[in-house]
């Protein structure tokens, strides 16, 4: 009797496998530019199965590990990462995972060039892409508010050379913050004249290893809230290699992206270079975080596409009840259902993509710029939450081998559950497309353009998506309008069931400007399907709804109780 021994899934070029990435490429780029950067993403698609996911594999079987001490009891302060784990950081600097977006080769198009390069990049790169991205942040604020004196920074953050390749942390979490960074309470001296020393703690420091590092702190003396802090800049370690009074305090452990550093940190006069003028922190530093949920998004549309690949190779190979799982209707469902989630998310990330390339390359309208501000935290927040749906469904579709750490199909959902934290949680990024609303009425230049955009479709097939989306956004509209009649609460409490129904909505948008431009039974059928679903779900928050939530969740308990 012979043993039965299961074909694991195997994974091929990623960019030749990936007809929609192809597709997308061929319907927004003009047709010289792909030729000159399809030879590039060929041979990174390939690396990225090959040498690259073996340096993946190693960085994640060899985590980060702090010496806090030498041997003779001098306080070091090391943290000691794995040579693959630095041999990624050589390879991003190579492949210009971030340059590409600087070098602006092509105009507007460039961050397109750069970001098709990080979504191939970044399934393999035992998550490396959050480096690069605080790193591609930090750039985009020096180039916005630096001066003479940072451009030498700015210079090795977007090199391509990796002699000279910097990367950048970003420390913004505190014990007391978390999201609501106005609570920082990191103090910033100015001494000697005119440099500055911070000191404080940061609870959550990604990046721990990069040559700088950006965060917010209050100039002594400066009023509180999120108006009083200012943006730093800091060279973390000295000509000998050593922290400049910045303590280690741990490395944290955490559910996933293990391989990357995280740490506790406690600055006891780290000397620091304000960056873009005292005051106003707040504001001034979502420059960077416009850049990190930009790659947010984007990793976890990246994120999807492996989880999807692995799934739908693996249902060839697998067989159950006598036949392979790819012939079961059930499971070619759901593995249609995980397609049509990706499909959406990617659009929806790339349209982000397209209208950030625009506003840093002048080229983008005032209307532009508002649907920029409302699309990158819904974007952001909508994605992330796919990811992670994505990923589960990927681990039930292994059966038990999915829930075998050594298959390494756990990680995927262990890594994908960071992205609805990291650079603003759901909650948070849905209060934010909230603020966009208010400051700049970006709504209203939101459903002007959805309107534009459809009207010019005639296709038949695509009629009755067409009637479904414009539906939707009359029904967001007169929500809209609703809520900003009852109040703040009201808008509070249906704040994330908006987002979301903007999110559906603009995918919607753009899978049937996709089926149009590339007519085929695919992005037909995508389109027909995601207009066939509910696309603004909306919460109306009145009183008595926020009554019954309360009794659910017991918060009457707490003081929390209806206003007369």
């Amino acid at each position: 009797m012979s043993e039965f021994l299961q074909d694991a899934p195997r994974l091929g070029n990623q960019y030749e496998d990936d007809a929609l990435l192809r597709d997308y490429l061929r319907w927004r780029l003009p047709a010289k530019m792909r030729a000159e950067i399809e030879p590039d993403l060929h041979r990174l698609g390939h690396r990225v199965v090959t040498d690259i996911f073996a340096l993946a594999e190693a960085a994640e079987s060899s985590p980060p590990r702090h010496v806090p001490y030498d041997a003779w009891g001098r306080r070091v302060d090391r943290i000691e990462t794995s040579d693959a784990w630095n041999a990624l950081d050589r390879v991003a600097a190579e492949e210009g995972i971030v340059a590409t977006g600087y070098e602006r080769t092509h105009g507007a198009h460039s961050r397109i060039d750069q970001f098709a390069r990080l979504y191939l990049f970044a399934p393999s790169s035992a998550l490396y892409s959050c480096p690069l991205a605080m790193t591609d942040g930090a750039a985009r604020f020096l180039e916005v508010h630096g001066d003479g004196d940072t451009q030498p920074v700015l210079a090795h953050l977007i090199s391509r050379d990796p002699n000279q390749f910097w990367t950048s942390g970003q420390w913004m979490t505190e014990r007391t913050g978390g999201s609501d960074v106005g609570g920082t309470s990191t103090i910033a001296r100015c001494e000697q004249g005119h440099d500055y020393r911070l000191y404080g703690s940061k609870w959550f420091t990604s990046a721990t290893t990069s040559q700088v590092a950006m965060t917010l702190a209050r100039i002594e003396g400066a009023p509180p809230g999120s108006a009083g802090l200012s943006v730093f800049l800091i060279t973390l370690r000295d000509s000998d290699g050593m922290l400049r009074n910045i303590r280690v305090d741990r490395l944290k452990e955490k559910l996933g992206t293990r391989a990357l550093p995280t740490a506790e940190l406690t600055l006891d006069g780290a000397p620091a270079r304000l960056v873009g003028g005292a005051g106003e922190g707040v504001r001034k530093i979502a420059t960077l975080f416009n850049i990190t949920r930009v790659y947010n998004t984007v990793a976890a549309v990246a994120g999807m596409r492996r989880a999807i690949a692995l799934a739908s190779d693996y249902a060839r190979r697998r067989r159950a009840f006598g036949k392979s799982l790819i012939e079961h209707p059930l499971h070619v469902e759901t593995l249609a259902d995980m397609q049509l989630e990706l499909r959406a998310a990617f659009l929806l990330g790339f349209r982000v993509v397209e209208l950030l390339g625009r506003e840093e390359c002048g080229e983008g309208t005032e209307s532009e710029s508002q649907l920029l501000r409302l699309l990158i935290p819904v974007a952001k927040l909508y994605t992330a939450k796919q990811a992670i749906a994505i990923a589960s469904e990927t681990l039930e579709a292994f059966g038990g081998a999915g829930y075998v750490e050594d298959t390494g199909i756990p990680r995927l959902l262990r890594d994908a559950q960071v992205l609805s934290i990291w650079e603003g949680t759901t909650n948070v990024l849905s209060l934010d497309s909230l603020r966009a609303i208010e400051r700049s009425d970006a709504l209203t230049a939101w459903t002007a353009d959805v309107r534009r955009r459809l009207s010019h479709i005639r296709e038949s097939k695509l009629s009755a998506c067409t009637k479904q989306v414009l539906g939707a956004v009359q029904r967001v509209e007169e929500y809209a309008a609703l809520a900003t009649r009852a109040g703040s609460e009201f808008q509070q409490t249906g704040a994330r069931s908006f987002a979301y129904a903007i999110a559906r909505i603009e995918s919607a948008a753009l899978l049937i400007e996709h089926a149009v431009a590339q007519p085929d039974r695919v992005t037909v059928t995508a389109a027909q399907r995601w207009c066939g679903r509910e696309l603004a779900a909306l919460v109306e928050g009145d009183e008595e709804h926020r009554a019954g939530s309360r009794a659910l969740t017991g918060s009457d308990d707490y003081g929390i109780v209806a206003s007369d």
